[in-house]
């Protein structure tokens, strides 16, 4: 995480490339109930199958978009939680703007459902909070930031790297910043994408990496989990 920063006006238009990326993923994450019968998986019933504990959730002390702050276990206990870490620049279109996506669309089936919606919350925390302040953090997390039904999303940061570190560390996410380009100034952090599910009491249950980020299995997921007593 160390390591010089570009200027404000670099890190800008790389936000603004980031910006487009995730809007080209949202557009082609297509929305759980568009699947045609021929595309469909074939998923067991929520609540017939078991997701065994990963490992509980670290705590630590978070900003949120307000800039308020808070213990970790606020927003990963209490509810079924949806978790990524991002950073509000990333331009790997298979990086952070896929994960919004892949929320984003799973959101929009959960509200279908105001039951389940209000068992559910999501986070999206940075990697960076260095760039990644709590005002950076809420103009990436826009309309999802402001929605205030009973789905939220929360769009936290943290203090500074030395007090994300142990919760990277919590949730085995690794992160570095990765070697440059000739000529370009802007930072790469590298990282291996990954989507944390957690049960109410703070456990992970599931992790999903790229090539397992399907928005019908999470949300079949977070039905089986929404269904625990």
């Amino acid at each position: 995480m160390a390591g010089r920063r570009p200027g404000r006006a670099v890190l800008a238009g790389r936000a603004a490339l980031a910006l487009g990326l995730l809007r080209a993923a949202m557009a082609s994450c297509a929305p759980v109930q568009a699947a045609t019968p021929g595309q469909a998986l074939t998923l067991p019933p929520p609540g017939s199958y078991r997701l065994e504990r990963i490992m509980r959730a670290p705590e630590g002390v978070v900003l949120d978009s307000d800039g308020g702050a808070h213990r970790l276990s606020e927003f990963t206990t209490g509810k079924v939680t949806l978790f990524s870490f991002i950073y509000t620049y990333c331009t790997d279109a298979r990086g952070c703007p896929l994960a919004y996506a892949t929320m984003h669309s799973v959101k929009q089936a959960i509200l279908a459902d105001p039951a389940l919606a209000a068992q559910v919350q999501f986070v999206s925390m940075s990697f960076d909070p260095e760039y990644d302040t709590p005002a950076a953090m809420r103009s990436y997390g826009g309309e999802d930031a402001r929605d205030r039904r009973a789905l939220r999303w929360h769009f936290l940061t943290a203090r500074s790297g030395r007090e994300l570190a142990p919760m990277l560390d919590g949730f085995g996410q690794d992160v570095r910043l990765a070697a440059q380009p000739p000529g370009q100034r802007a930072p790469v952090l590298s990282h291996v994408l990954k989507v944390y599910l957690l049960d109410r009491r703070g456990y992970v249950r599931e992790i999903y990496s790229t090539s397992f980020l399907n928005p019908e299995v999470l949300v079949n997921d977070i039905r089986t989990l929404a269904m625990e007593r």
